[in-house]
Parts: C-alpha cells; structure tokens; sequence
C-alpha cells in the first residue's frame, strides 16, 4: 500500500481489516510505499501505535522521476505522483520478493486476504485482478488513440478488457524479467506528445497488460462506492458475493462521515475507522 498524511485514515482502516479477517494475521507483512517528502517518523508512529505487532516496513518513493511525465487528469486527486508508486513496485520492494497483493487506501477486506494472495496467475500472467468486459473499454482512451491504427492495433489480439488498479496481485519476478515499468513509462511519455488518455494512472496499466491478466473472481473488488470522478454520487454493490469493499470515485467514506453526509454503504466502512475526527455535540 502506498502512504501519505491525505489517505492515512484509509490506510489504517484498510490495516485492521485485513488483520480481522486474516486467519494468521501474524504471517502478514505490510510493505508501504511513502513519498521521500512525506514524513516517516509520523507514518511510522501513527501505525505502530494503533497496531504494535504489525509486521511492516516503509519504503521511500523518489516522484521526481515520474512528476514530469504526470498529465492533467479528470480529477486532481488522481495527478498525485503516489499514485503512480504502483508503476515502481519492482524497483522499490526488494529482490527477495517474488508476490505481492497491492492495495489501494480506500478500501476494506472482508475475507481473508490469504485467499487472494493465492491466486494462480498461470505460466505467464505478470498480474491477476478482477476484470470487468461489460465495462465501454474504448471510452478509456481518446478518439486520438483510436483513429490512430499504429497505436489501437496496440490491443489487437488481445481480449482486452477493464481492471480496476487498486486491487492487484503481483509477480514482481516477472514483472522484473519482462521490464514492465519501462513499458508503463514509454505510454506516459507518448501521452506527454499526444493525449491517448484522460484517466490518470490507469490506461498505461491497460494498454500494456489488458488482455493478458489472470482472472479473479469480482467479489475481491467491489469497486466504484465513492460514485464517479466528479460528483462522487452514492452507488450499490454490484449483485454477488463480497470479499472487498472498494470506495474507488470522488467520494471517501471518511469525507462524508465527517461531512455528515454518508451513504449508506459508508457504514460498513465506519467500524474499522481508527483516526475518526473528533466533533462537537450539537446543542
């Protein structure tokens, strides 16, 4: 999981439930990426004093190397250079990991992570996540990308369709052997000439594995409970079984708590709420 002071209060929230729920939350070791700029001492104290035997260590994160090839996206929380920590994963983490679940802040666990971090990813899939082909896959990239046959024939032969980033399992491996933050890198640096995209960090992850993911069962990401990137409306869960809850979109459960204005999902988030902001009783 990546770390800032902004996505803390998701963060830790995500911590303790996958802890709940694990079978042996005493074999689980959190890895956390954290901006060079961002504060340790604080990150490392607000986590250790809420969980003591939490088995985790914080990587520092250098954005300066992706800052310049960020574009203006749909949402400004999406241009944040943490955002594309997941493009380094393999470079940061050390060689000695093989695998590894990436989750974003904004989410909690309901089943036990062990089960997701066993997912097979076949002989040569680099990652596995849920895969959602009703979604509209052409309208994540720009009428420029389409209309160019050099870069659409980019997913010819491929079954490409939508994964959400925010819930991954990943061979580091063979993402080190495949050189894929080179290939992730060259799409940000082509979106730099000419916009292919709108939707921050996810396309590149598309255009380079769309297609060629190994599956796992949609309960793991029930995405999309923060609505959409620009009103954050309330959703439902989708029909089906549900391992994770996912509060992807505008809307933050810890925002509209605080704000007075949940959904109604937001109150299955609240019970695993750690840093709740205080607030005044009204008269």
């Amino acid at each position: 999981m990546t770390l800032d002071a902004a996505y803390l209060r998701g963060s830790m929230a995500a911590i303790l439930s996958v802890l709940q729920h694990s079978s042996c939350p005493q074999n689980i070791i959190f890895h956390f990426v954290a901006s060079a700029t961002a504060n340790h001492h604080h990150l490392r104290h607000t986590i250790s004093h809420s969980f003591p035997s939490l088995k985790f260590q914080i990587y520092s994160y250098d954005s300066s190397a992706v800052s310049g090839l960020i574009s203006t996206s749909i949402r400004s929380a999406l241009d944040s250079p943490l955002n594309y920590a997941r493009n380094y994963l393999a470079n940061i983490l050390p060689p000695c990991l093989r695998r590894v679940v990436y989750l974003d802040s904004d989410l909690v666990l309901v089943d036990d992570i062990a089960k997701l971090a066993a997912t097979p990813l076949g002989e040569h899939s680099v990652l596995a996540a849920p895969e959602y082909c009703n979604a509209n896959f052409t309208s994540y990239f720009t009428p420029t990308f389409w209309s160019n046959p050099t870069l659409s024939l980019t997913f010819a032969g491929r079954n490409a369709c939508y994964f959400n980033t925010g819930v991954m399992v990943i061979d580091l491996q063979r993402w080190r052997e495949g050189d894929y933050t080179t290939k992730i890198i060259e799409w940000m640096e082509l979106q730099k000439r000419m916009r292919i995209y709108e939707l921050g960090s996810l396309p590149p992850f598309l255009l380079v594995f769309a297609g060629n993911i190994a599956p796992v069962d949609h309960r793991w990401n029930q995405h999309g409970l923060g609505g959409d990137n620009y009103r954050g409306l309330c959703r439902n869960l989708h029909p089906g079984p549900v391992s994770l809850l996912h509060w992807s979109g505008k809307g933050k459960p810890w925002v509209r708590l605080d704000s007075n204005r949940p959904c109604p999902l937001d109150a299955l988030w609240a019970p695993y709420d750690l840093l709740q902001t205080p607030f005044a009783l009204e008269s």
